[in-house]
């Protein structure tokens, strides 16, 4: 697996699959990338924070089409995805520390309140496979990848730039 981070002015940086929490040690602004193989997470702040999007193969020319509504002008972090090959099981749960409805997914939900009658969800626990998180219905708006393992509080760790969980999707090669 591996990603070329690119500068304006040509600089290449490859990342051949690993994790890379501070790319300004690489580069000083990351503006384009293009994946070579594999998927990967990229953010507009370091340490995988901020506002993040999913690249699979292809080229990225310029960070405002990578990004979207972006309020960075530059990539600083990327976290690769591992392919996970075996079943998907994630619980929601309505309030923080695992309180309120639960709900446990298998497959995806394009839209929480009409499958579940939930408007958001404020804690998780990733039981296999690796997931997306969508601002609103239909795997739309900003987005959240979630790894195996519990989050007690998506407000405080991990939704600093989400308002709400509305759809949630299961990363496979397909997606």
């Amino acid at each position: 697996m591996s990603i070329t981070a690119k500068h304006f002015s040509k600089t290449i940086v490859n990342l051949h699959g690993s994790d890379c929490p501070e790319l300004t040690s690489y580069l000083s602004r990351c503006n384009s990338c293009r994946v070579e193989s594999g998927l990967f997470m990229v953010y507009e702040k370091p340490n995988f924070m901020g506002h993040q999007m999913l690249v699979r193969r292809g080229e990225y020319p310029n960070n405002q089409h990578l990004m979207g509504m972006s309020m960075s002008d530059c990539i600083r972090s990327s976290r690769m995805i591992p392919m996970h090959r075996g079943s998907f099981r994630i619980r929601i749960y309505e309030r923080e520390n695992f309180g309120g409805q639960m709900h446990e997914l298998i497959d995806d939900c394009d839209n929480m309140m009409e499958r579940f009658r939930m408007s958001d969800c404020q804690s998780c626990k990733v039981m296999d496979g690796h997931w997306l998180m969508f601002e609103q219905p239909n795997f739309r708006g900003r987005m959240l990848y979630l790894r195996p393992g519990e989050r007690r509080n998506l407000r405080e760790i991990e939704m600093r730039y989400l308002t709400r969980i509305s759809s949630i999707r299961r990363i496979m090669d397909s997606c």
